[in-house]
């Protein structure tokens, strides 16, 4: 080869490996063998309260109804909900809790008193949904209760026996009363909230005397037999560091098990949410950035927690999330119905990639709302039920439940725009109980492809498996009862192992991929 052909050939090269620099957007390593850390199931959980028609319309259409169901509970929510695995399910509330008493919901449904639902619409509730109704259908998903506490308007007696009428399997008033009306023996109730946002609507305290009144109620929400309750302490909204501090200092570890913290996304603040479905790129990466925050959020509320308990014992339960806007045009503004866009299904996977971050942590968590309200994974409509795109990135997460973290450090481009920025890729990994490695990644950049070089360390790549893909051709896309599959879990063939064991990613803009590597 003369001097000009070797020029010429090494300036091709060099072009080309150029060309292969620039064409990679984001390096991910995974340290596959260094993991020890279990993503609790129970950050996958869900929220349902009483709250427009998450329950009435939305799980509850009665046993009379001709919509198909069981025991009342609609079967195509059912079973949907199984498909995804939900490990558990926080009620009555919210703000409904601390004006919920129990008693009302308990016993033949036209013996049962009406109530007006002041918080949410002012609506009449006839109380036909209640303690049988929800634990009996949360036995039919196969998922775990998670019920919320009446501490701002409740008396111990009423949370006491409460815990008593659910629980305790012997001889008792309480216990009479559940096998009076139907059922023999108690239900399985681990997780228990004492009271909910009593920093506001559960109240308005302040954080001393919360947790003094905490530790009052606590004493008598009593274990009976084999079942333990897991108690969770009302936490701080958003950046209150001092509600967290607080109830650390003053409430002995012991006498909880968690500790909540509620974050909702609003893109141009809580007076200004904005629309779910109409919004400028500008406004579409600040909300990306806000998802974000959740980061800095739980890293500054560990730090609180850690320094009153080292060991983390004690759970932060993030047990409100997700994006919040204005009500959809024409429907009422007490029920908080908004549509739900890829850009709802790309804050879900950070935010769930940035609770596997912190697993260590945050080993509860439970998004707003299931169904109907706010970023929903289920709507319905008298017969008719659709999936939203965050209902498929639950379900394309699954593989994460249970199994053990990989530490993994992503480096990428940002997204800008106007005074907003965000992280290109959001990525986490975990190795299941069969020792399955899995990758999730999010491309959040609107007109990009992301090309994504995923190094394993720790165990030899050999190939990529049940790779999957939620995506749009637009952000503002989304599922309607026209065009209910709009946005769907699809599979994904732009996954490959190198001959290094490296795996390079081709994901679409605006797409989350989650593969197996074996």
């Amino acid at each position: 080869m003369n001097i000009i052909s070797k020029t010429l050939s090494a300036m091709a090269l060099a072009g080309l490996t150029s060309a292969v620099a620039l064409a990679q957007d984001a390096t991910v390593v995974v340290n596959a063998d260094q993991g020890n850390t279990v993503i609790s199931r129970h950050i996958y959980g869900h929220f349902s309260e009483h709250l427009g028609h998450c329950i009435y319309g939305g799980l509850w259409v009665g046993p009379e109804s001709s919509i198909p169901n069981v025991n009342g509970v609609r079967k195509d929510v059912i079973d949907a909900l199984k498909k995804i695995q939900i490990p558990n399910l926080r009620w009555p509330g919210g703000c409904f809790a601390d004006e919920y008493h129990w008693m009302n919901g308990i016993g033949p449904k036209e013996n049962r008193a009406k109530m007006v639902n002041t918080h949410w619409g002012g609506v009449v509730e006839d109380n036909s949904f209640g303690t049988n109704e929800f634990l009996n259908m949360c036995e039919e998903i196969g998922t775990e209760p998670y019920i919320s506490g009446n501490v701002g308007s409740g008396s111990v007696q009423e949370m006491s026996e409460w815990v008593e009428y659910m629980t305790f399997d012997g001889e008792s008033p309480m216990a009479n009363l559940r096998k009076k009306n139907g059922r023999e023996k108690p239900w399985k109730v681990n997780f228990f909230g004492v009271g909910n946002e009593s920093w506001g609507c559960g109240g308005n305290m302040t954080p001393d005397y919360y947790a003094q009144l905490y530790r009052r109620y606590q004493t008598f929400a009593r274990n009976y037999g084999d079942n333990q309750l897991k108690k969770i302490v009302s936490g701080a909204n958003v950046n209150d560091y001092n509600w967290t501090e607080t109830q650390m200092r003053d409430i002995p570890l012991s006498q909880m098990w968690g500790l909540s913290l509620h974050y909702y996304v609003h893109p141009g603040g809580w007076e200004n949410k904005g629309s779910a479905t109409k919004f400028s790129d500008e406004q579409y990466v600040q909300t990306m950035e806000r998802a974000y925050y959740m980061d800095e959020l739980i890293t500054r509320h560990d730090a609180i927690m850690t320094k009153y308990d080292p060991e983390k014992k004690v759970a932060l339960c993030v047990d409100e999330w997700g994006t919040w806007y204005d009500v959809e045009p024409g429907t009422n503004p007490g029920f908080l119905f908004q549509q739900n866009t890829m850009r709802d299904a790309l804050v879900a996977a950070v935010t769930l990639n940035i609770f596997h971050k912190h697993a260590d942590r945050v080993r509860m968590a439970n998004i707003a709302q299931i169904i109907n309200v706010l970023q929903a994974i289920i709507f319905t409509d008298g017969d008719k039920m659709l999936l939203t795109p965050t209902y498929h990135i639950f379900d394309m997460y699954k593989v994460h439940q249970d199994a053990t973290l990989c530490p993994s450090t992503t480096t990428c481009k940002k997204i800008e725009n106007g005074a907003f920025k965000a992280d290109q890729v959001s990525a986490s990994a975990s190795k299941d109980k069969d020792g399955v490695l899995h990758v999730s990644l999010a491309n959040l950049d609107l007109t990009k492809k992301a090309v994504v070089k995923v190094d394993i360390r720790g165990m030899k790549a050999k190939s990529v498996s049940e790779a999957t893909i939620v995506n749009a051709s637009n952000i503002a896309d989304h599922n309607t009862f026209e065009t209910p599959d709009k946005i769907e879990l699809n599979g994904f063939d732009g996954a490959k192992v190198g001959k290094d064991g490296i795996v390079t990613v081709t994901m679409p803009a605006m797409s989350v991929v989650t593969f197996a590597v074996k």
